[in-house]
């Protein structure tokens, strides 16, 4: 987590830095309304600032990766800056409209203002001012637009097919965004650093936004195939999905994931890889738990020959670390990452020791038979415990199991807030914060 939250500090410090250097926090002479401009100023720098990045890294930029520990981080920190740009929008629509407001009511006397003669300004710095009615209007009814639409994105019960069509509106919206913010920035700060980002922000952010409607975002890391084999576990609710790739597919490491589609109309969704990579073979395993509206259909929805579409590889929950032992930890369907690793471990068998815990609801005899069959083929030591069973699993009780834990990195996929309890658990105790690994399994 410390890589996004430190960019995620850059994306409001810089531009914060840089305005101060253009104009400073108290204009002169300060009173209600040259406040009101500079306010205003700053806070839709840092709000079309986060918007602008919330719409690079929706790119799925895969270069940007190992700096940001994996798209599955990656996609926090656009639901960090979305949100961020939100609340800067709300506030510089207060700023610009209640201060409006308050005139009318008699509350505040706005001081006359004194045009600039039209010697003073240049051709374009005229063009924009002229402009300047018709973006007010357009950022106003945008930003009722990006309020709706974000709201939507981050509720949970909003149905999936509905947030994917419903959030690539708000690429429409950051074009409408980003024109307001151009026309309505200083003209001084287009030859200062604040101004400098801000253009490249906007280029970038509306690039992005242009791709995203053109339906071009993963395009080049697409790869049809066809379903060879369905599984379905009905007890658990399970679905496993084999899937032999067309030619192009780069190869994955164990622990990461893919987007795929099988519904245009439903769009792509992300699953993480159960099986190792066989060129020979281009076989790929998807585990499914049916947790949603989506994926509660697909065992009946798949069939056999059907064709779909895989974007990836993404993540580097990979296990790629110098430690001398491991311990996963894999609660429920996180237990997928961990299959393809133990796949891989079989055929590619490693001396380092693996402790494996796998807390779970349920598990029926069949998933039980294959998960003792990749853990014998890998060497690894398995402490399942199920739920009324085997009591709750914590750090107290991995520790227990696994007297040499400072020695080991610990690999986390699962619950979220059953990751948090026990990362906060084990630094506690003096375990180094680089050891922890956690895949952040939400992409919305």
């Amino acid at each position: 987590m410390n890589p996004i939250r430190y960019a995620f500090l850059a994306a409001l410090l810089v531009p914060t830095a840089l305005w101060l250097l253009a104009d400073g926090f108290f204009p002169e002479p300060l009173n209600t309304f040259t406040f009101r401009s500079a306010f205003l100023q700053y806070t839709g720098i840092v709000g079309i600032g986060a918007m602008s990045m919330a719409m690079l890294l929706a790119l799925r930029p895969k270069w940007l990766e190992p700096w940001l520990d994996g798209l599955d981080k990656m996609y926090r920190l656009h639901k960090w800056l979305g949100v961020t740009g939100l609340v800067f929008s709300v506030v510089h629509w207060w700023w610009a409209q209640g201060t409006k407001w308050m005139v009318g009511w008699g509350w505040l006397t706005r001081p006359p203002r004194r045009p600039p003669g039209a010697g003073e300004l240049g051709a374009v710095e005229a063009w924009l001012r002229s402009q300047r009615g018709l973006a007010e209007t357009i950022g106003e009814w945008a930003f009722y637009a990006a309020v709706v639409l974000i709201v939507l994105a981050l509720v949970r019960r909003f149905p999936y097919h509905l947030f994917a069509r419903t959030h690539k509106l708000l690429a429409v919206v950051y074009l409408a965004l980003a024109w307001h913010s151009l026309v309505l920035a200083r003209a001084t700060y287009w030859s200062q650093p604040v101004g400098w980002l801000l253009a490249v922000l906007l280029a970038g952010g509306s690039v992005a936004a242009i791709w995203s409607l053109a339906g071009r975002i993963g395009a080049r890391r697409r790869v049809g195939g066809t379903i060879v084999e369905l599984d379905y576990h009905e007890q658990m609710r399970v679905l496993e999905v084999l899937i032999v790739l067309d030619e192009g597919w780069p190869g994955h490491a164990a622990g990461q994931f893919a987007f795929a589609t099988s519904d245009r109309r439903e769009g792509a969704h992300p699953y993480t890889i159960a099986s190792a990579w066989d060129p020979a073979t281009r076989r790929i395993r998807f585990i499914a738990k049916a947790l949603g509206d989506h994926t509660s259909r697909l065992h009946r929805r798949l069939k056999a020959g059907m064709r779909v579409s895989v974007e990836g590889p993404y993540g580097c929950f990979d296990f790629n670390d110098a430690q001398p032992r491991q311990i996963w930890i894999g609660a429920g369907i996180g237990i997928t990452p961990f299959v393809a690793r133990m796949k891989q471990l079989a055929a590619t068998p490693e001396e380092r020791p693996v402790d494996l815990f796998h807390p779970t609801r349920e598990i029926s005899p069949e998933v039980s038979a294959k998960l003792a069959g990749d853990v014998a083929g890998a060497r690894v030591r398995l402490h399942l415990m199920v739920d009324g069973q085997d009591g709750p699993l914590d750090g107290e009780r991995i520790r227990a199991v696994v007297p040499e834990w400072r020695s080991a990195s610990l690999w986390f996929c699962g619950p979220a807030a059953f990751g948090r309890a026990l990362r906060a658990d084990f630094i506690a105790r003096g375990l180094p914060a680089a050891c922890f690994h956690q895949e952040l399994f939400e992409m919305r």
